[in-house]
């Protein structure tokens, strides 16, 4: 190579440090909650050609490597000569994107002596894009049109002038506009940042000096993961699972069946099998099929390496167009991020017998969260309250699964804190704490999910979308099964189990929700458990003493 070790080295550095800059301009500029608390978003370094040289830590792997597609579209609908310095192009198209349309992309070109050399991009979640409803996606939408404001590539900033007509349009068309359009402007601000640091970078080594170290990366983390691919044993893995239903059709479960194909140094993900799209919400576009696959295949070959375009490279992956993985317009797609952690589980569960160190049980299998919204009467203002709750993981070959944890596409994504929710919000809420007993027994427990009461101080709409109630999440090797998400009312004196999909349910003060999130599948035999773990788990609330007599009858001895 024509550049040297340490140069590369100091590259691949400040790339990361320029995408983790980013991440934490967006952070403390933002307006709502869902990015600053919650975190749900991404920032990426990308080069002209849309290929991803670094992303942010922390980054949601869901978005992993896939800001690539918006730059792509963009070039393809510009052409790069149409591309200029100030540039700022917005995007949430389903069929680039393949997300729900609150995932907002923004990137801006970097251009280094007069040549288009990077993109800056980010993904955010913005609180309301318009549409039937806000929050996460409504299950009774009908087509993708319902869903909101579809963007493909718009330039809202032109040469550095805002296009104050389409800016004008969104903010017409959506609910929050104060809210949504801060955080389109700390989403210019994060990319203004890469900006800036990439303009150090070619400053000290060159254009062509900082591509070529670029390419050495890409080509280092190759290599790495090939050699990670060659220690699975060749073969075709088969497994099969399935969600619950689409939203619409609630007595219909939905078939996931994948293959995986492992020869030499590529795996295969074949997802030809899987169901096709669905009248319901839970579509998502190929992006997302895509995402999916690449989370599974890094979780499986580098998860500690930062991510490039190199880590994905042995990775092919077949999917289908018309799949409820890869659907085509006006398919809904507001619950896209409900079917792909289950897509993830049931890869890993293809490979658990080539990778029986490695492969843990099923774990709380959706990214369920709610979403609350209503007037607050003290500021005379409507408001929506959105929240990510964590759940149990599987139990792992090694030890027991993590309780609480937010689903395997979702990284490290927060929820928001209780008090927050009670300050800004005319909502009390009565407890915040694991779910004793709702790991799946197994020599290595499945971790707990959590409990969640609130109580409305004046009336509000509740929605709220889970999954894996009627596959609950599996053991692995004798392992039982974890407990199922379950949402509750308490009216008039009376408990109600509601479904795992509604919308726009109104709660009157007096009322009580609770949220029970599921847990992890367990790992091994119970009775092969160590004694004085379980006794821990009961003294610790994990597990109750009538679980623990019933799960592991030998720690009672």
């Amino acid at each position: 190579m024509s550049v040297d070790p340490i140069t590369v080295e100091i590259i691949r550095c400040a790339l990361k440090a320029a995408a983790n800059e980013m991440s934490a301009v967006l952070k403390k500029t933002a307006y709502n909650m869902m990015i600053y608390e919650v975190q749900d978003y991404c920032v990426a370094v990308l080069d002209h050609e849309g290929r991803t040289m670094s992303q942010n830590e922390g980054a949601l792997p869901i978005f992993l490597a896939d800001l690539g597609v918006a730059v792509q579209d963009g070039i393809q609908v510009y052409g790069k000569g149409n591309i200029h310095p100030g540039d700022v192009f917005l995007v949430n198209h389903p069929e680039i994107c393949g997300q729900h349309l609150n995932n907002m992309a923004v990137y801006t070109p970097f251009f280094w002596q007069g040549e288009l050399m990077c993109f800056l991009a980010v993904r955010a979640h913005w609180i309301d894009v318009g549409g039937g409803s806000t929050g996460f996606g409504s299950s009774n939408t009908r087509d993708v049109y319902e869903e909101g404001l579809q963007v493909r590539s718009v330039k809202i900033y032109k040469r550095g002038e805002p296009n104050i007509e389409v800016l004008r349009l969104i903010e017409d068309n959506i609910r929050f506009p104060e809210s949504s359009l801060g955080d389109l402007r700390a989403q210019i601000a994060c990319c203004r940042t890469g900006e800036e640091r990439l303009e150090q970078i070619c400053r000290k080594y060159g254009g062509a000096r900082f591509q070529e170290a670029v390419a050495v990366i890409w080509d280092q983390t190759d290599k790495l993961v090939r050699q990670a691919v060659r220690a699975i044993p060749d073969g075709v893995y088969e497994a099969a699972s399935f969600l619950d239903d689409d939203g619409r059709v609630m007595n219909k479960t939905i078939p996931l069946k994948i293959k995986v194909v492992v020869r030499g140094d590529e795996l295969t993900i074949d997802y030809s099998e899987v169901s096709d799209q669905v009248p319901g919400f839970i579509n998502c576009g190929e992006s997302g099929g895509m995402a999916a696959a690449r989370v599974a295949f890094k979780a499986l070959t580098s998860p500690q390496r930062e991510v490039n375009e190199g880590s994905f490279l042995a990775l092919k992956v077949i999917l289908p167009p018309g799949k409820i993985l890869s659907a085509r317009r006006p398919a809904p797609i507001g619950g896209w991020s409900l079917s792909l952690p289950t897509v993830l589980d049931t890869i890993f569960r293809a490979l658990a017998p080539a990778l029986p160190a490695q492969v843990p049980a099923a774990h709380k299998g959706d990214m369920g969260g709610y979403a609350i919204f209503g007037m607050n009467s003290k500021t005379g203002r409507r408001y929506v309250c959105q929240n990510i709750v964590g759940g149990g993981w599987g139990g792992r070959p090694f030890e027991d699964g993590v309780s609480s944890a937010v689903s395997m596409c979702q990284g490290d994504v927060k929820n928001t804190p209780i008090e927050l929710q009670e300050l800004y919000y005319p909502l009390l809420y009565e407890c915040h704490e694991f779910r004793t007993d709702s790991g799946g027994a197994g020599k290595f427990r499945g971790g707990n999910g959590v409990e969640i009461k609130v109580k409305p101080l004046e009336n509000f709409f509740l929605s709220r979308n889970t999954d894996r109630i009627k596959c609950p999440p599996w053991g692995l090797r004798g392992g039982a099964e974890g407990a199922v998400n379950e949402t509750r009312i308490r009216r008039h004196g009376n408990e109600e189990v509601l479904p795992g999909k509604f919308s726009h349910l109104l709660v009157h003060p007096g009322e009580t929700v609770t949220f029970f999130t599921a847990g992890g599948g367990g790992y091994g035999d119970p009775a092969e458990r160590d004694v004085a773990a379980v006794k821990r788990d009961v003294a610790l609330g994990y597990v109750s003493v009538e679980r623990a007599t019933r799960d592991y009858p030998a720690a009672q001895t």
